[in-house]
């Protein structure tokens, strides 16, 4: 199963970064539906940023541990870059 790590721009501007099988389904989470993250609830809508496909569920994880180690300009850069 594939497996990807994406980051969300939220609506006061921050970003959420997490892992999916489904980004489009994720995303559609976060903007409505019981299932999406607390931190995201009250900052709707989000938009979809950036997106990696990786090949596993271990790989997904560590790199949203890595992302979510980054700065917000560094994380700003990796959004450009895609």
């Amino acid at each position: 199963m594939k497996y990807f790590v994406y980051i969300v721009k939220c609506s006061d501007d921050t970003l959420y970064t997490g892992i999916t099988t489904d980004v489009n389904r994720r995303v559609a989470e976060h903007n409505g539906c019981d299932k999406g993250a607390k931190y995201t609830k009250a900052r709707q809508p989000v938009q979809l940023v950036y997106k990696a496909k990786l090949s596993d569920r271990s790989s997904a994880s560590k790199e949203e541990f890595r992302i979510k180690n980054l700065s917000r300009k560094q994380k700003k850069i990796l959004i450009a870059w895609k």
